[in-house]
């Protein structure tokens, strides 16, 4: 999963490493972070952790960090965790933050937002806000019914942009990006569909276009001709009824050729549509650098520089795009969450030591769809700066054992061995991974294993001893006489209570995922955790030709997915006929039908023409060792799944907290 690394005739990333500069400001190389959502700030202002995030990124060679969206009004509100710009009292915290980046050598742009219609949170005291949009508009995704902003509103909503723009550079930001990505505000404007206005702010193109044009020339009134001015924009919605490539290409044409902007950042998607917004944090069932096309058109259609964000994982894929003269520029932002010092590896030729980001969506965008800070699932330590930023090296080295080596193990492995412990990794089986190697196995999912790979490497980097095909037990602990014992042997599946008559053919999703088990014609994948594996197998069966029936005890498919990585896949299932019953608990089995309780109403379902049950029902952790290890005077842990079971976040999250304590 990692690059190659440097050539001996020179750098491996010349066009990464370029210097380039936009209105006279010099960048020290093509990488940017691209405005996302920390939920780091608190009661809309920057706080310790926010600085600390943006610093680690700085630090790590980023040329150029954009903020995430900042509210440029005071009817901009978004979430509660959404940093305010409209009121002076911010320019303090964006001050401090501007003067952490600039130290480390990297730009910093602040990104002026307002949602319109895509208001998505509520306020503090629980009530929904009024949501404003250029015309009455029903928001399908949030389930809102924006109200038309009356034209005062208008107006002070462009003076907003202006002023916000003016406290971010009395800041020290470098200059300041508006957003009419994703659909957001200036877009609705532009857009016929969600902007039926009769007056000058609607109707003619060139009316649809004043918005967003006062917005530019009022900010650069209050700004000035040295500080930078940039436009964020989805290239095309890509869903149904959207805004679409041409029409962006206009705007962007005729922007152009007005000399408003002085840089277009192109992404895709929208955030009005389930359907456009998956786009917004791909998944991995989206091609690397997939969004690459988009801006080549937009490149070639204008003159301004061009920047590019979307999928761009590795060095490599945003060298391509630069060498193909794409952009100018290229965002490589979910792959600076999972390696803050990705731009300093590959430009120094240390490539191979990057930890590639996997797409996988689950402590991104997944913490901010749950309310909570960023992180990353292979670097917990992101959005924990302040407190796993820098390894502390132990005060006495320890013998530490740990047993087992899936994600959890080689996580703390890696830790404590770079804090100078002396650790000893036992796996007893011949390969590293545990789980993941079979998450991986699965339909859309095969860089998940990624995660092994860069974590096996972290941990022999660090000094770590690691032992394939041991099997550790009671004896073998007290013969080590370690220090430590950290248990991380993980869990095997679980199957609930259930009956079974006659002939039935019930099987374990393990042995499905790995061709174990021979599953009849009509199946039926009974699922408890709502998570990858019930999804999977049925995507992985009815593209194999079985008949599928997903039956889940949630209310939806793929609950616990993040819902750009889930939504798709339930359109997938949809178009190839999975037919999904929901808050089915599994009950038993006969011959030919599967039985399940309705989990709300407690009445039977019956599932007929069933010749195959695929139990997906979680799993039970493994608990030998630790039940065996309660009386041993000797320091013991249990992380990841031998806890508790959960998922990849928690293992290595917990490896993680371990290993830095002992």
């Amino acid at each position: 999963m990692s690059a190659p690394g440097a050539r001996a005739d020179g750098p491996a990333f010349p066009h990464l490493a370029a210097p380039f500069a936009i209105r006279g400001i010099p960048f020290r190389n093509r990488v940017f972070s691209s405005g996302h959502q920390t939920l780091l700030a608190r009661q809309g202002r920057v706080t310790d952790a926010m600085i600390a995030y943006h610093a680690a990124r700085a630090r790590g060679g980023a040329a150029l960090i954009v903020t995430e969206a900042i509210s440029a009004h005071e009817t901009a509100y978004f979430n509660e965790f959404t940093p305010s710009g409209f009121l002076d009292d911010c320019i303090p915290g964006f001050r401090r933050l501007a003067d952490a980046v600039h130290s480390a050598g990297c730009r910093l742009v602040g990104q002026l937002f307002h949602p319109g219609a895509e208001v998505a949170g509520v306020l503090e005291d629980g009530s929904r806000p009024t949501a404003w949009a250029p015309s009455l508009h029903q928001q399908e995704r949030y389930l809102v019914m924006a109200r038309p902003m009356p034209k005062t509103l208008v107006r002070s909503v462009i003076a907003g942009y202006a002023a916000t723009a003016s406290r971010l550079v009395t800041a020290g930001l470098d200059g300041v990006e508006v957003l009419a990505s994703h659909g957001y505000l200036p877009i609705q404007f532009c857009d016929p569909r969600t902007n039926q206005r009769t007056d000058e702010y609607g109707g003619s193109f060139e009316n649809r276009m004043r918005f967003l044009e006062e917005v530019h020339d009022e900010t650069r009134a209050r700004i000035g001709e040295a500080t930078l001015l940039g436009l964020r924009i989805s290239a095309d919605d890509l869903a149904a009824d959207g805004f679409t490539e041409p029409e962006v290409l206009e705007v962007l044409q005729a922007l152009d050729r007005a000399g408003r902007f002085d840089y277009f950042n192109v992404t895709v998607g929208t955030s009005g549509t389930v359907q456009g917004a998956v786009h917004i944090v791909a998944p991995m069932s989206f091609a690397p650098a997939y969004v690459a096309p988009y801006a080549a058109r937009v490149k070639r259609a204008v003159a301004r520089p061009v920047l590019v964000t979307g999928r761009f994982n590795q060095p490599q894929d945003a060298e391509k795009a630069l060498a193909a003269g794409v952009a100018d520029m290229i965002g490589m932002t979910r792959a600076q969450i999972c390696d803050p010092d990705l731009v300093t590896k590959a430009l120094g030729g240390e490539a191979e030591h990057i930890r590639a980001c996997i797409a996988c969506n689950q402590a991104c965008i997944g913490h901010y769809a749950m309310g909570v800070p960023i992180s990353c699932i292979q670097h917990p330590e992101t959005g924990r700066e302040l407190e796993y930023g820098r390894l502390v090296p132990a005060a006495q080295p320890r013998r530490v054992m740990i047993v087992g080596g899936g994600p959890a193990g080689l996580k703390a492995a890696a830790v404590a061995a770079a804090r100078g412990h002396r650790v000893t990794l036992h796996e007893k089986a011949s390969r590293l991974g545990g789980q993941a190697l079979l998450a991986q196995l699965l339909p859309e999912r095969a860089e998940f294993g990624g995660i092994v790979q860069n974590l096996e490497r972290e941990a022999r980097a660090a000094g770590a001893a690691i032992e394939l095909g041991v099997e550790i037990g009671y004896a073998q602990i007290l013969a080590a006489d370690p220090d430590v014992v950290v248990l991380a042997t993980g869990a095997v599946p679980y199957a609930p209570p259930h009956e079974l008559s006659g002939s039935a053919h019930v099987v374990d999703a393990w042995s499905v995922i790995r061709d174990e088990a021979r599953c009849g014609s009509r199946v039926v994948v009974a699922d408890w955790r709502g998570d990858w594996v019930g999804v999977g197998i049925a995507l992985k069966l009815v593209r194999a030709g079985h008949h599928v029936r997903l039956a889940t005890v949630a209310n939806c498919i793929g609950v616990n997915l993040q819902y750009y990585t889930r939504d798709p896949l339930i359109a997938e299932l949809d178009r190839l006929g999975v037919v999904a019953t929901h808050y089915a608990r599994f009950a038993g089995a006969d011959e030919n039908t599967a039985y399940f309780i309705h989990a709300s109403g407690g009445h039977a379902i019956e599932l007929p023409d069933t010749d195959t049950v695929v139990l997906c029902y979680g799993h039970r952790s493994e608990m030998l060792l630790a039940e065996q290890l309660e009386d041993w005077t000797g320091e013991v842990h249990s992380i990841g799944d031998a806890l508790a079971p959960r998922t990849a976040e928690e293992a290595v999250l917990e490896g993680l907290k371990i290993a830095a304590k002992i």
